[in-house]
């Protein structure tokens, strides 16, 4: 018998995938990682999205997909979405010349943010519908 019913479950799930994000982008994200996002390919920003991708994996148990596969495909969407959301943030950034003194590299932030938490609310429907 399931813990959560289906609604209580959504809620579960979009609650540790925030909790998740808030972790992995602000206290287990290294200079490394940082410094490297804007660079494509470069192994910090992989790393940096395989972190959320293995600390979304948990995500699974709550919201039990219906198979393995699907559930390997969900989670690479996110690693696709994370990994590509962060270097274009980095691009435009630097190539604009913002810094965290600007307005306008808060705004950046804050849609990176945004797209963040939305996959995030993708990855609910795609697991639960």
């Amino acid at each position: 018998m399931p813990i959560f019913t289906a609604t209580e479950s959504v809620f579960v799930g979009l609650g540790y995938l925030l909790v998740k994000h808030a972790i992995a982008d602000f206290f287990l994200q290294t200079q490394y990682h940082r410094a490297n996002k804007g660079r494509y390919g470069h192994p910090g920003g992989l790393l940096h999205a395989a972190i959320h991708v293995a600390m979304s994996a948990p995500v699974l148990l709550i919201l039990a997909p219906p198979s393995l596969d699907y559930a390997a495909a969900v989670l690479g969407a996110e690693y696709l979405i994370h990994y590509h959301c962060d270097w274009t943030k980095e691009q435009v950034v630097k190539r604009a010349g913002w810094t965290p003194t600007t307005d306008k590299f808060w705004r950046a932030m804050g849609l990176d943010q945004l797209v963040h938490g939305l996959t995030y609310v993708g990855m609910v429907w795609a697991l639960v519908r």
